[in-house]
């Protein structure tokens, strides 16, 4: 591939944040170039080179990259992990649900605990999980309570953190109720990782993303890099966390600033110095790595701490595949999955075709003027109304589908408006029995039929996952045929199952938004 210089090095394009303007958003020490490119690297190894100005880098073999299609797989995935885990298990989630399958899954990390202690009488495994304290705390069996018998039986190898945002404090936490509560702020990551395989995934951990929620899971085998920025970002996010107690209660680290009473800045200060500690610290890290691969290969046996552990003369293979993880945590002042995905979408030329998915079709402004003010192809994926999560729900909670009916409609007449239907299409997944969940983007060059980058993780693209939650996603571009094939095949199965969205599809008797979501949905959008 050719190399593709991103928009804010060639000058700033209309309407759309420069470098020099998007840096600041970093609040600690910017990660920028700070040596001349290697003198030694091909020039453009692949076109994205530039995201490792912001975050780490991991070159693997695609052989190590796996796509799943199906919330069973996911599920079964996710048991035989555990396992099989020897040093580590590591989950972030929004929840733990509280079902049978959800207690499944309780049992194999019990199992998997109790074979370790009979191993060698002192246990080598440990559990991390961090969920959201509020989505975490809902009603009298929720997944506090699923988690307690674990930290009761083995209190020195579980580790439970709830995150709790800084931005529900006083008053504010005091009034909003159960549920609602969540609309200011959640700790919505989801990554599973067992020893040094990784799952990647927008699903929760709830019966309903094992069975019939479709969504999407890629996983890293033997990626110990990967596995170790997750378990460090997982670990710091933690450390500024309540921490579960056995009893059911919750406490924060001795000497840690309390994040809803303690000093609201000072807390997201120490949070966002954690974070980005994390990432810049890997990104040294693979620097060097990347230096020493390319500067040292006279020195043989001694190659670097990743490589010692590996038997002599076992040599990994080329990477083909570049790992980039993108963090969005706007509460503590960190915009890289934002610029990011800003830049992908500003850059991408005429002919290239972007295939987009979300969830919930909520994106942000600058998103939108983005597409529809630039020259590669949109496919944008969203949920029917029928599959949307809140469908059928009680309450407020189930107008929110038409809600996004509106902001659909809307969307959708603005594109008509420039006279774009034919660059920018809208599809709506539709599945008899099931609800759609999968986010991410495809990104298919001009001329060719298979993607060469994916973004996926948690983020919608919407305004919440912006402004308000914690999100982390990655970039996976890789040059190796076979792995684009599986990234292609995953979207075509995906939007095999969707319709085209045109002006009769607003006037199909389920697509009615009643007067009052019309007049509110501007006022709360930015909340779901």
């Amino acid at each position: 591939m050719g190399r593709l210089q991103p928009r804010w090095c060639r000058g700033r394009p209309r309407g759309v944040s420069s470098w020099l303007l998007l840096a600041p958003l970093l609040t600690s020490p910017a990660p920028v170039v700070t040596a001349p490119p290697c003198s030694l690297c091909p020039e453009g190894a692949h076109r994205f080179q530039w995201i490792r100005n912001l975050v780490p880098e991991f070159g693997i073999s695609s052989s190590h990259v796996k796509v799943l299609s199906s919330p069973a797989e996911f599920y079964e995935l996710l048991k035989a992990q555990i396992k099989t885990a020897k040093q580590r298990v590591v989950m972030a989630s929004l929840y733990l649900g509280t079902g049978l399958l959800e207690q499944e899954l309780v049992d194999c990390l019990e199992e998997a605990l109790e074979k370790s202690l009979r191993a060698k009488g002192s246990s080598d495994l440990r559990v991390s999980i961090l969920l959201d304290f509020t989505r975490g705390s809902r009603g009298r069996r929720n997944s506090r309570t699923m988690l307690t018998p674990l930290l009761q039986r083995f209190p020195h190898h579980v580790r439970v953190s709830l995150f709790h945002t800084p931005n529900l404090r006083g008053l504010l936490r005091l009034l909003i109720p159960e549920r609602f509560n969540e609309t200011i702020g959640l700790q919505h990551i989801k990554v599973y990782l067992f020893d040094d395989n990784v799952i990647l995934s927008g699903a929760n951990l709830s019966d309903l993303y094992f069975t019939n929620r479709q969504d999407r899971y890629v996983l890293l085998q033997d990626s110990p890099e990967i596995a170790d920025f997750f378990t460090e970002l997982v670990d710091a996010i933690g450390d500024v966390s309540l921490q579960l107690q056995h009893d059911d209660t919750v406490q924060m680290m001795e000497g840690m600033v309390h994040p809803y009473q303690g000093d609201k800045t000072a807390y997201c200060e120490i949070a966002n110095q954690k974070v980005m500690g994390v990432i810049n610290s890997a990104r040294t890290r693979q620097e060097l790595l990347h230096a020493k691969t390319l500067h040292s290969s006279q020195e043989g046996s001694r190659l670097f701490s990743q490589q010692d552990s590996r038997a002599s003369g076992d040599q990994k293979p080329e990477p083909d595949t570049w790992i980039y993880p993108l963090i969005q945590m706007k509460p503590f002042g960190i915009q890289i999955d934002e610029m990011v995905t800003e830049t992908l979408l500003t850059e991408a030329e005429r002919g290239a075709r972007i295939y987009l998915t979300t969830g919930y079709f909520n994106l942000t402004q600058a998103y939108m003027d983005l597409i529809l003010g630039t020259r590669a192809e949109y496919r944008i994926l969203l949920a029917s109304p029928e599959v949307n999560g809140f469908f059928g729900a009680k309450g407020v909670a189930g107008a929110i589908p038409a809600a996004y009916v509106y902001i659909e409609h809307q969307f959708y007449s603005e594109v008509c408006c420039l006279h774009q239907q034919e660059r920018v299409q809208l599809q709506e997944y539709s599945r008899p029995g099931w609800t759609f969940h999968a986010k991410g983007l495809w990104l298919y060059l001009a001329g060719s039929n298979l993607p060469c980058l994916t973004l996926i993780g948690s983020p919608n693209f919407g305004y919440r996952s912006v402004h308000r939650d914690l999100e982390a996603q990655v970039a996976i571009v890789t040059e190796n045929q076979a792995l684009q094939q599986q990234l292609h095949e995953e979207q075509e199965q995906l939007y095999l199952r969707s319709g085209t969205v045109s002006s009769s599809t607003f006037e199909q008797p389920s697509r009615y938004v009643k007067l009052w979501v019309k007049l509110v949905t501007p006022l709360i959008k930015n909340f779901f």
